[in-house]
Formats: structure tokens, sequence, C-alpha cells
């Protein structure tokens, strides 16, 4: 992270905000348009390095950033392609280690844009093709590919033989495009798997474990099954990592909360399945790499900026992207294991999302919520429904106009030391990194 001041906005947004603006922006899952844009564009998807394809509910922004270090830390150049963006689009695409830079955006996208000529298309699909061409015209060692929704139809699933594919813990979300129930959305999220492919599956409940395994028998993938396959412990205040190929203590990671502990173990299991296909990468790498992985927006303390300055000096400020149950779940179980101190949430959800499922696991360990209508975003759900659900599960609650009152709100009622975290939504975490003049790197 780093600090930033206020400056123009680059020329890519205007050409986002075309693109978003002309083409439709209903999802229909679907390959067809995606593989006829790319087609029209020489068929860049034959033209990357090895492919890690992402797949999951939770952690795969994680797990990607994980192996992104490891990777790195060995020596190696990594192309990046994860969403959404939490403050600008060119966090989407990271080229051999760096992000896009404007005048590559800039490019690509008016490139794509004039050769799809006003086909019928969506935003994820021609900025995915636009990300596509990038990674094929800069060198690399490998690509870290992360899926936007789904895995079946995703517009990422166009690689027809990538290097590993990896499903991360499978949970309820999108359940108005994937299924209605944790079977169906695994199926989609399971359709990534490829024949004779190397699938590292992290872990997950019995049902979707099952949906998991028996597509990737019909697919003919090579099953790499946490619980089976590979092992993850917590002994002494580390993690230790075993397979029949690889046993390896490394220090916990960086990154915030015990549901991190499990996406370290993914990405080790991906190391380890890259070991063998060749990638050098030492122990000390993988060791060094869980120690100083960065990723934004998920439990993030935030120590300096706008935001922080704002709040009394004995208070911290905390940042989480999660919006689902599972990550309601996540969250709950790393405050909890917080030392005693004042919590309260601030809290923006998108209207897709239910809050009252998120915010139950938290009510134990947090004092009030302040809802807010995440600021600039068409689909925000209102503060009333946040605070309304919040009061169900027992939490007193407030409705804030913004950000900055909110944060007023939330420090203001107790005395002495506490803290705030401010979780619901990806897109509230960039509005609050924005906010903060801090911008991911």
């Amino acid at each position: 992270m780093y600090e930033i001041a206020p400056s123009a906005t680059p020329q890519s947004d205007a050409v986002l905000e075309r693109l978003s603006a002309l083409h439709p922006k209903s999802i229909d899952l679907s390959l067809d348009r995606t593989v006829q844009l790319l087609d029209l564009l020489g068929r860049p998807q034959d033209r990357l390095p090895p492919v890690i394809h992402v797949a999951g509910t939770n952690g795969k922004g994680s797990v990607i950033a994980m192996v992104r270090a490891c990777l790195e830390a060995a020596g190696y150049s990594v192309h990046v392609y994860s969403s959404p963006h939490l403050v600008r689009f060119a966090e989407r695409i990271r080229l051999a280690g760096r992000l896009i830079d404007e005048p590559q955006l800039l490019n690509v996208l008016e490139h794509c844009d004039r050769v799809n000529q006003g086909r019928p298309i969506t935003y994820f699909e021609i900025t995915t093709a636009a990300a596509f061409k990038a990674f094929a015209d800069v060198p690399a060692d490998i690509l870290l590919l992360e899926t936007g929704l789904g895995g079946r139809h995703d517009s990422t699933n166009v690689v027809d033989r990538p290097a590993a594919t990896c499903i991360t813990p499978v949970s309820m979300d999108h359940m108005h495009f994937l299924g209605d129930t944790l079977e169906a959305i695994a199926a989609e999220k399971a359709a990534i798997q490829k024949p004779g492919v190397p699938s590292i599956v992290g872990p997950q409940a019995e049902t979707a474990a099952a949906v998991i395994e028996q597509a990737g028998n019909a697919a003919g993938a090579a099953l790499y099954r946490h619980g089976q396959e590979w092992t993850l412990s917590k002994p002494d205040g580390h993690l230790r990592y075993q397979s029949d190929t690889m046993t390896i203590d490394v220090p916990l990671p960086s990154l915030e909360g015990p549901h991190q502990w499990q996406n370290a173990g993914i990405a080790l299991a991906l190391a380890d399945r890259l070991r063998a296909d060749g990638f050098r990468m030492p122990d000390a790498a993988l060791a060094a790499a869980m120690a100083r992985v960065d990723w934004p927006g998920r439990l993030q303390p935030l120590d300096r900026g706008r935001l922080v300055h704002a709040l009394p000096d004995s208070w911290e400020l905390w940042l989480d992207g999660g919006h689902n149950p599972a990550a309601g779940d996540a969250l709950a179980q790393a405050v909890g294991a917080w030392p005693p101190r004042t919590l309260n949430l601030v809290v923006g959800m998108l209207n897709s999302k239910d809050p009252e499922p998120f915010l139950a696991p938290l009510a134990p360990h947090a004092t009030a919520v302040t809802a807010i209508t995440i600021p600039e975003e068409q689909n925000a759900l209102p503060a009333e429904a946040i605070a309304a659900a919040a009061e169900r599960v027992g939490l007193t609650s407030t409705v804030a106009p913004d950000l900055a009152q909110a944060l007023s709100l939330s420090s203001a009622p107790t005395a002495g030391p506490g803290r705030v975290l401010i979780c619901g939504s990806l897109y509230l975490a960039g509005h609050v990194l924005e906010a903060n003049g801090t911008l991911p790197d």
C-alpha cells in the first residue's frame, strides 16, 4: 500500500465507462461471446505462459496472493488476473509482477473495443479478453487466473490445458446465477477441472467435496485434495504442510485471521504441484513468502491515512471485503481471538447479498453496527435494510449518511480504546481505501 493524493481520472476510466454503457450489463453466463472476441484477437489464450486457474467462493484472491509471493520469492515473473478491483481497474491485471500501466491498459481496451465492433458482450467478458491480450503480449513465467463468477461458463474458462486448477472452499453465494444449493454451486466451480491436469482442492463441506470429486473424476483430472493427498496442521505456532512429495514448516501467513491458514495450505499444495512440474521453489522461498504476503482489503489493519487520523488515538481501524455467510464466519473466528476491546462495525453491502447471515456470526463479538449505503454504487443495499438485519441478530444499530459520519458514530459511544471494523463488501473496501488516501500497490 502507498499513500496517494487526489489525481486526475485516468483516460482508461472513460473507456471502461463507455464499454459498460454500450454493452449489456445483465450477466448471461456463456463462453460464446468471449470465445468469439478472442478468435478475432488471434486467440491470445493459446499464447499464454503456464496457467493456474482458480475458482471457489472464498479465499481465491488470498490464495493467488500467496502463490504469487511464493513464485516471486523463488525468482519467477508472474502475471495475475483478479477481480473485482478495489480502487482502480488496473489492479485486475498484473503483468510480470507490476500492475498494468495506464498507456498499456488504455491501448488494449481500445483495441478490444475496435475489434469487437459493437457486438453484444458484457463488461467482464470484454475486459477479460483484454487481459488475455495483455498477458499474451508480455513475457512471464506463469499466469495466476481467478474466475469472476462460477467456473463452467466464466469468461476465464477458455484455457484448454492449464498447468493446474484450484478450487478454494465453496459456500453459498451468487445463488441467482449458480444455483440455490451447495451441490449446484460446487458443480459450477468444479467444471474448471481438465483432463490430466492436477486439481488442487481446498477444505470443503462434505456435499461440495463429493460433487467436486465426482466432476474431477469424470473430467479425468488428477485430484489433489485436502485431507487426502495433502494435509495441513498448526504445531507450535507455525503451519506444517505434508504430502507424499513435500513436507514443510512455514510461518503463519502475514494475512490476518485463522481462515488464512487454510488458504496458505492451498497455496502450498499448488507450490507442491508446481515443484513436480519443474518449478524451482526452495523451502526458504516458500517460508519467506508466507511471512510477507500482502492482499489489501482482507482483514487489513489500516495504520495510516486520512480516515485513520480522524479516529481517536486509542482506536484501531480494520477493513475487510467479505460479504457472504462464510466470510462472516471467518471474520467472527478472527475477531473472537483478538484481545478484548470494544468492537463496532461499519457495514455496507450490495443488494444481492443478505446481511443477516453475514452479521449473525459477528453479533457475539461486536457492540454495535453503523450501516451505510455504499457510495456511488447503484446496486448498493440501503443502509436501513442493513440496520434492520443487525437488530434482528441482536446488535444495536444506527444509520449514517456517509463514511466519515459512520466512523464518528462508531468511535464516539465508548470511552477508552476500541476498534472499528469496516466490512460487508469489496466495493465498500475500495471506497474506504480511496477515502483513506491509500491504494493497492
